[in-house]
C-alpha cells in the first residue's frame, strides 16, 4: 500500500517560516514527479511547487522566491520550505506523487497551514 505522509504544518505569523515534509512509503526512484498542492476554503486545489526525478522545479508565480521544493532520495522524502509567509498562503497543503509506469497518482492526507498574527 503506497502512502504519502505529510507533516510540518501549523500556525505561523506573517513573515515567518514553515517546512513541510512528505514521506513516500515506496521507493522515490519509481516516482517521476512529486509536488505540493494547496486548497483554501472555497477555492480549487492549486499547484504550489513540483519537482521531477531529474530535479527540475516548477513554482506557482506567487510563491517564487519564497518557497523551495527539494527531495531526499535516500529517505524518499520531499520538502517544501516556506519563507516570508503571507496570510494568503493559508490553506490545506497536499503532497502529490505521479508515476508514469504504471500510470499512478497518489495524494497525502493534507496538512493545515495557517498564517495569521
Amino acid at each position: 500500500q503506497v502512502q504519502l505522509v505529510e507533516s510540518g504544518g501549523g500556525l505561523a505569523q506573517p513573515g515567518g517560516s514553515l517546512r513541510l515534509s512528505c514521506k513516500f512509503s515506496g521507493s522515490i526512484f519509481t516516482i517521476n514527479v512529486m509536488g505540493w498542492y494547496r486548497q483554501a476554503p472555497g477555492k480549487e486545489r492549486e499547484l504550489v511547487a513540483r519537482i521531477t526525478s531529474g530535479g527540475s522545479e516548477t513554482y506557482k508565480d506567487s510563491v517564487k522566491g519564497r518557497f523551495t521544493i527539494s527531495r531526499d532520495a535516500a529517505t524518499s522524502t520531499v520538502y517544501l520550505q516556506m519563507n516570508s509567509l503571507k496570510p494568503e498562503d493559508t490553506a490545506v497543503y497536499y503532497c502529490n506523487a505521479v508515476r508514469t509506469l504504471p500510470p499512478s497518482l497518489y495524494w497525502g492526507q493534507g496538512t493545515q497551514v495557517t498564517v495569521s498574527s
